[in-house]
């Protein structure tokens, strides 16, 4: 994966979640009710709502909103359901894109999928067009001046099956979906704290952008992103400025 981009890529995404935080809780809050309506409403045997949890008290969400949710999707209280769906398409240029949704009404979430690719210049793929050209996976990434050293010996002896160092300095740590939190524990435990840190779709092979195409192309990554529905937007571009 080229690297000139990543830490760029990342503190847009960030920037973005800044200013619309209010949007993300609401994300949060549809992850942790099917969570909890999935896996149950304790945390402590519950890893997927573990992560939603943690999520939220990043996004600074207060606690109550998570008790609220939790209570809404195991039955103490009447809520809407939330049920999970994927969309899959092309990007400019083709590159793989791939929007998990949480809806409670397919055909307006269907409906607004396909008309943000079609208006953007990509567009909407069949179930598993793109999907076989990504892996299921956890990701850590330290921002630059991290000791690489010291976050590969701490990872790769918690279970993580890669450490990746970027040319931008940057490092990455990708582990198996089911050891994602023992590895994040591990490092957090060695002072080791990752700006981003999430079980994610990652990209087996990249495209790199420029110019013109990185820009329309993360328009329609924005315009994906700004759905009412999205809970998450994964593709396999890498946008240069």
């Amino acid at each position: 994966m080229a690297g000139h981009s990543k830490w760029a890529n990342i503190q847009h995404r960030k920037g973005r979640q800044d200013e619309k935080r209010q949007r993300v809780w609401t994300r949060v809050m549809r992850e942790i009710m099917v969570a909890a309506r999935m896996g149950g409403g304790d945390i402590a045997t519950n890893p997927r709502l573990r992560l939603a949890v943690e999520k939220g008290k990043a996004a600074n969400m207060p606690g109550e909103n998570v008790k609220y949710g939790i209570a809404k999707a195991t039955g103490s209280l009447e809520g809407v359901q939330y049920e999970e769906v994927r969309y899959e398409g092309y990007g400019i240029g083709g590159a793989a894109i791939i929007v998990d949704c949480m809806t409670d009404n397919k055909v307006r979430t269907v409906a607004e999928v396909r008309h943000a690719f079609s208006k953007h210049g990509g567009n909407m793929g069949t179930e598993g067009s793109v999907a076989f050209q990504f892996k299921h996976c956890g990701q850590l990434i330290f921002a630059p001046g991290t000791s690489e050293d010291k976050v590969m010996d701490v990872a790769l002896e918690a279970g993580a099956d890669d450490v990746i160092a970027h040319d931008d300095a940057t490092i990455e740590v990708l582990t198996p979906y089911a050891d994602f939190e023992a590895v994040k524990n591990a490092l957090q435990a060695a002072g080791l704290v990752a700006e981003v840190a999430e079980v994610t779709m990652r990209a087996d092979n990249t495209i790199d952008m420029a110019g013109s195409d990185a820009a329309r192309m993360q328009k329609l990554l924005d315009v994906l992103e700004d759905l009412d529905d999205t809970q998450n937007v994964f593709h396999n571009a890498v946008l240069s400025d």
